[in-house]
């Protein structure tokens, strides 16, 4: 019995695994001022955020990226399963891109200077779009 992905998303998955979970580990021992600036971004798109902590924040962000970084770099997750975590993730991300004053021009969309970092998170949604297509259009076909 093989293993449950197939090798044509390993390059995806490792790519979108590694930059997520190195992004995990940094926030690790983020200060409280980089803690509260992130929940106060996050909050913008989902005000329940705002109720926590930011120390509690900052270890939910860590845990949470380390954990999805993880399942898509071991062959055993399920690459159907990997896909739809990197999708919830990317998309929480592409909705505070575009909740968050400042980040995108006045059409909404194109980001400004400051906006370059979290809208370079597209890619991560392509990314879990095309591993969830393959997965969809491949089963019975091995």
């Amino acid at each position: 019995m093989g293993l449950p992905i197939k090798l044509r998303h390993v390059p995806a998955r490792a790519a979108a695994g590694a930059f997520i979970l190195d992004s995990g580990l940094a926030k690790r021992g983020i200060p409280d001022e980089g803690a509260a600036g992130l929940q106060n971004m996050a909050a913008h798109a989902f005000p329940q955020l705002a109720d926590m902590s930011a120390k509690d924040f900052a270890k939910l962000i860590a845990a949470s990226e380390m954990a999805l970084g993880a399942a898509l770099l071991l062959p055993v997750v399920p690459t159907w399963l990997a896909a739809l975590g990197l999708a919830g993730f990317s998309g929480a991300l592409l909705r505070m891109y575009t909740k968050v004053p400042g980040l995108t021009m006045s059409d909404g969309i194109r980001p400004t200077a400051d906006g370059n970092a979290v809208a370079k998170d597209v890619f991560l949604a392509g990314i879990a779009g095309s591993l969830l297509l393959d997965e969809l259009t491949s089963r019975g076909r091995g």
